[in-house]
């Protein structure tokens, strides 16, 4: 290992991997799911499968340039329980016992409600033993409080850094999805790009771009149409059997004449689903065991249904469409939603190592109709 390198700490399937690749800058990250790993590995990206919690910094003395991580969100995620909010304040202790050397994370993870929260203090342990010269890291908004402590930490180093919350929409993600952000450099000053995007229905603007919507990113161009027939078997003209089609971009009269109908996107259990139109961004996509929940539905009634693509998904997530995940249906679509959309990352890499020379787009367009 002799070459420069950025660190991914948590490496995913690739989120902040393919912004790294897109930058050219020689990247390594570290994961310990199998099919993240594979998924990684299909993608180009070098990896070591380990725990990053009990791998060494030692190997990377001196040869680190960037340090990246969204450790695990499960705790602190308002989909879940919201262990990671009780456990803040040892998380909080263990972070700052990291910044003076003190390794308590075993006794501090047995205290916590869940032990998954102390992750959210591991970069704290690669921060203090390499010093890196950037840093960038991600997480759920409710994080931010641990991001402004990592952010006092490094300042006291000799580090610009900043935290604050981004909502990936506003850089051009089809996505309406809001991350705690950090970024930190011990050799620039900290500069956040400003949005590229905004919310068109606050109005119009005479600068910027409004939000993408699914349907543009999906390339679905006003005046085209969806069909529920999914992945049925076609018939000897190569016809697909049954299925209706209905307009993507808005209301419309539907194939009865009954009702003006429209598809949706639908995402989470029946009492607290969060439904979108295909004119808007998407939810954020968070999937675990419950990809099934997220699909495309016909309104007003709802009687046509048509689960959620893996490629559609990752184009949500600003991830290409042909990103050869591996592993099972749930797996994966767990590591898209785990992912960092990559647009989002190279916007907190660009604020701590400075501008690409050549910036992400949003161009990997797919069509929902079978």
């Amino acid at each position: 290992m002799s070459r420069r390198m950025v660190v991914e700490g948590f490496g995913g399937s690739g989120g902040w991997a393919l912004a790294l690749g897109k930058r050219r800058e020689p990247h390594v990250g570290m994961e310990l799911d199998r099919d993240a790993c594979a998924t990684r590995a299909a993608a180009g990206h070098p990896t070591i499968r380990c725990d990053v919690t009990a791998y060494p910094t030692a190997p990377f003395r001196g040869r680190i340039t960037g340090k990246v991580d969204s450790p695990v969100c499960t705790p602190y995620s308002r989909a879940g329980k919201g262990l990671g909010k009780v456990d803040q304040p040892l998380v909080a202790q263990a972070i700052d016992d990291l910044a003076h050397g003190r390794d308590t994370r075993a006794a501090l993870r047995d205290e916590c409600a869940d032990p998954l929260s102390i992750l959210a203090a591991e970069p704290m342990r690669w921060h203090h033993d390499l010093r890196p010269e950037w840093i960038a890291m991600e997480q759920v908004p409710d994080v931010l409080p641990l991001w402004q402590q990592y952010v006092d930490v490094l300042t006291a180093w000799g580090y610009s850094a900043s935290a604050r919350v981004l909502n990936a929409a506003d850089y051009g993600v089809p996505q309406t999805r809001r991350r705690a952000v950090l970024a930190a450099s011990r050799i620039r000053e900290v500069v956040w790009a400003e949005p590229t995007h905004y919310d068109p229905s606050r109005g119009f603007r005479l600068w910027g771009t409004p939000w993408v919507s699914m349907a543009e990113a999906l390339g679905l161009q006003p005046g085209l149409t969806v069909n529920t027939r999914g992945d049925r078997p076609t018939d000897e003209k190569g016809r697909a059997a049954g299925g209706n089609e209905f307009p993507a971009d808005g209301p419309s009269q539907s194939l009865t004449g009954r009702a003006r109908s429209w598809w949706v996107l639908r995402s989470g259990n029946q009492d607290r689903a969060t439904v979108r139109r295909l004119d808007q961004p998407a939810p954020t996509v968070a999937f675990g065991h419950n990809a099934a929940r997220v699909e495309w539905v016909l309104m007003p009634d709802g009687r046509e249904r048509r689960p959620l693509s893996v490629e559609e998904a990752a184009v949500l997530q600003s991830i290409p469409a042909d990103h050869p995940f591996f592993g099972s249906r749930t797996s994966q679509f767990r590591q898209v939603g785990n992912a960092m959309p990559p647009v989002l990352a190279d916007v907190v890499i660009g604020a701590a190592a400075g501008p690409a020379a050549e910036q992400l787009g949003t161009e990997h367009a797919l069509g929902i109709a079978a």
